[in-house]
């Protein structure tokens, strides 16, 4: 009977154990935890339309001045052709192409500067050479209309330094010309004697082309809205006065102003239009809750079978 029961015993006991190699022979490790998801950079990209409008203050110059009145001089020279600094405004429309590149069409009316010039001319008198001075004075301004492009060298801390260039047309503008000055009476080769020559000429206008270069720095204030600093060298061409009349009623010279030139320094301020869009965000989806896994069951071995005392 006895060891009838110890059979018992060591049979459950070998079941057990078979149960259990069995078990963790079928036992298959938990998968590996998901990565980590690691949403990408955001890059915001300006692309699109926008206004602009500028402000500033013109340093002007011309290189010579010249009229038919020259003529029976023997020489004459620019003594003083100096402008009086004079305001601009202006405004545009742009195209952001992408974050470096972008072009725009401005129109701006250019101030009228106060023009001062000095010309020492030598005539020939039946005395000899004698210097005539001539004193000039005129106000100019303009109308321009340019298309630029600029190139943007990257952003610092908001901060954009930029360079760029532009091509188009000045409607320049001479009013309130007028010449006090010295001249031979009557015939030059004759007399040597010198007058009064006082002469006056009416407003006039015409187009020429003009070109400008662009050097800058651009603060964004915000995504849709940025201040321009720039330095602008532009040339305007040429203009000239209306046929001037003398005192006597003589006509009908002019004067021409020849190579005018601007170093200009301006405030602008840029509106991106995609302010006035609902911009679509990128959607970033959160990483999913952690999964936590059983772990494998721990093998416990059987307690020993029972000896019996008998």
């Amino acid at each position: 009977m006895v060891g009838r029961r110890l059979g018992f015993r060591t049979l459950a006991a070998a079941l057990t154990l078979a149960a259990t190699a069995a078990h963790g022979a079928d036992y298959v490790p938990p998968p590996p935890p998901p990565p980590i998801y690691v949403p990408p950079p955001v890059i915001e990209e300006f692309s699109g339309w926008y206004l602009r409008g500028d402000i500033g203050f013109s340093n002007q110059n011309v290189k010579s001045l010249f009229s038919d009145n020259y003529a029976g001089y023997l020489s004459v020279t620019n003594q003083v052709k100096d402008f009086d600094a004079a305001p601009f405004f202006g405004v545009g429309i742009g195209y952001n192409l992408n974050d470096w590149l972008r072009f725009d069409v401005t129109g701006e009316y250019r101030g009228k500067a106060n023009f001062h010039g000095l010309d020492i001319g030598v005539q020939p008198t039946s005395g000899g050479p004698a210097n005539t001075p001539d004193q000039y004075s005129a106000s100019k301004s303009e109308w321009t209309f340019l298309f630029n492009g600029y190139i943007d060298l990257g952003t610092w801390e908001k901060l954009t330094p930029f360079v760029g260039a532009g091509v188009g047309v000045s409607r320049n503008t001479i009013s309130n010309f007028t010449d006090i000055g010295v001249a031979a009476c009557g015939d030059p080769g004759v007399s040597g004697l010198l007058c009064t020559s006082n002469a006056w000429g009416d407003e006039h206008s015409q187009w020429s082309f003009a070109w400008a270069l662009y050097g800058g720095l651009a603060y964004k204030v915000s995504r849709n809205v940025s201040i321009e600093f720039a330095y602008r060298y532009i040339d305007l061409g040429n203009a000239k006065t209306e046929n001037i009349t003398n005192f006597a009623g003589a006509c009908c010279a002019y004067y021409e102003f020849r190579h005018l030139t601007s170093n200009d320094f301006k405030i602008g301020v840029r509106f991106n239009l995609d302010a006035f869009v609902e911009q679509p965000r990128p959607v970033y989806y959160a990483p999913p809750p952690p999964q936590y896994y059983p772990p494998p069951p721990v093998y416990t071995p059987p307690p020993p079978p029972l000896r019996s005392k008998g």
